[in-house]
């Protein structure tokens, strides 16, 4: 995730911080000169770290802190609240007209952000929201760019207006929000094309939806891949067309991150949401605490509860831990519980947002193998129904066949056999867990 090479030098700075019972100037001098380098490691814009050193050394050499009973934490903190500032403090929503009116959002950004595929996951947030979305294909230029509105457009279940790549993206733009004021539409989010750079043409052709349409949100859509060069075209669409605000995708590769600490403080328009992964649900909200927290390894537990919401099913839960209790818990629940964890973003993404681990969330992972669960699924899928219903039917027979069927060694499926089994003996001896015989619930709750 980006952040983490970030992460772990901080988390070392603070290390070094905690470990002296008194703070001298000369102490958080240094340490900041450390915090100045992992920023700008991290492609935090020069100036942006210039300024944020100064307003931590400002208020970190005070009396208050230099003289307090733990002055290194009190230095942590006050990293945490500038770095959240710098984001934005508050987290900002899509302003959005009355429900009864309809609001118009034009979408912008250079070729390979991620836009269309954006702009869709956008549609099926407000349609999540209760509003009634349409989207509007207005990139005429580039092949295959309506195409890929209508297929993402189909995957949230939200209607994608066109009138093909021959006509004029100000016409097509007039007439979506025509149709959404005949047909019921309270939104129409307009994609626009991207370019492979910033151009004039590409600015005139935003600007001339702007003149002959009311929009009331530009928003515009930025890769955090590229690094300072996001920052850059922030700052000249703002500029040049004027936006309310940012959405920065790519944030789950192999970046930096610095992009996301420097566009607000550049360009002064805030994130709205960032991009985490491929589906709906890995477009995520932008809370500047809360990401603030993840960068000082100190988790984001509120985003982790909120995944767990949207991912579990109340019902399922419910129905698993009674066959656990009755210890008819098979291994199509055992299936369930690895899917859930894949749908949180699986187990490097559940890790970074747990509090406490810092870098030893990356030795954790190591020992977790992503593969070895995917081999687990093989093995499973390689059953009968029975089999995973009733995995006591499984005789020597029965997982040489399995093993052939998953492509594994017969050693492999023997080893998860009795993994599963001796899970399912644990969870049947341990009542405090599920409630025992009171029936009352123990302090933890299952995963899954």
């Amino acid at each position: 995730m980006a952040f983490e090479s970030l992460t772990e030098k901080l988390q070392n700075v603070f290390k070094n911080l905690r470990s002296k019972g008194r703070l001298t100037e000369a102490d958080v001098k240094t340490a900041l000169k450390e915090v100045k380098m992992a920023l700008l490691e991290a492609d935090v814009s020069f100036k942006v770290v210039k300024q944020f050193i100064k307003s931590v050394q400002e208020r970190a050499v005070g009396q208050d802190v230099m003289n307090g009973l733990n002055p290194g934490q009190m230095v942590i903190k006050i990293v945490n609240d500038e770095l959240v500032s710098l984001m934005g403090s508050e987290t900002t929503e899509i302003a959005l007209r009355p429900a009864g009116e309809v609001t118009v959002i034009m979408m912008a950004g250079l070729q390979g952000a991620g836009k269309t595929t954006t702009t869709a996951k956008i549609a099926g947030k407000l349609k999540a929201k209760g509003r009634k979305p349409l989207l509007a294909a207005c990139d005429v230029y580039r092949p295959a760019a309506i195409t890929q509105l209508q297929i993402n457009g189909e995957k949230q279940g939200v209607e994608v207006f066109s009138m093909g790549d021959k006509q004029n993206p100000v016409d097509i733009a007039k007439a979506a929000i025509e149709h959404a004021k005949n047909h019921g539409f309270n939104v129409v989010i307009l994609d626009t094309a991207g370019r492979l750079h910033v151009d004039e043409d590409m600015m005139q052709e935003l600007i001339a939806i702007k003149e002959q349409v009311h929009v009331d949100q530009t928003i515009l859509v930025v890769d955090a891949m590229t690094g300072q060069d996001a920052v850059n075209v922030s700052e000249t669409f703002n500029q040049k067309v004027g936006i309310d605000g940012v959405i920065v995708t790519k944030l789950d590769g192999d970046t930096r991150g610095g992009a996301a600490l420097s566009i607000k403080a550049i360009s002064g328009k805030p994130i709205l949401y960032v991009g985490m992964g491929e589906k709906l649900s890995d477009l995520e909200q932008f809370y500047p605490d809360r990401m603030a927290s993840r960068i000082l390894g100190m988790g984001d537990v509120m985003s982790l509860i909120e995944k767990a919401q949207q991912n579990f099913d109340e019902t399922k839960a419910r129905e698993m831990e009674q066959k656990i209790k009755k210890a008819t818990f098979g291994f199509d629940d055992y299936l369930e519980s690895m899917n859930q964890m894949k749908n949180m973003g699986g187990i490097s993404s559940v890790l970074n947002m747990l509090p406490g681990l810092g870098s030893k969330a990356k030795d954790l992972e190591g020992m977790i193998d992503e593969k070895d669960m995917a081999r687990k699924e093989a093995i499973i899928l390689s059953m009968t129904p029975k089999e995973r219903a009733n995995p006591d039917l499984l005789n020597p027979s029965r997982k040489k066949r399995i093993a052939q069927g998953a492509g594994v060694d017969l050693m492999e499926v023997n080893r998860m056999v009795k993994q599963f089994e001796q899970t399912r003996k644990m969870m049947k001896q341990m009542p405090g867990l599920m409630g025992g015989k009171s029936g009352k619930r123990g302090g933890f709750k299952l995963p899954f």
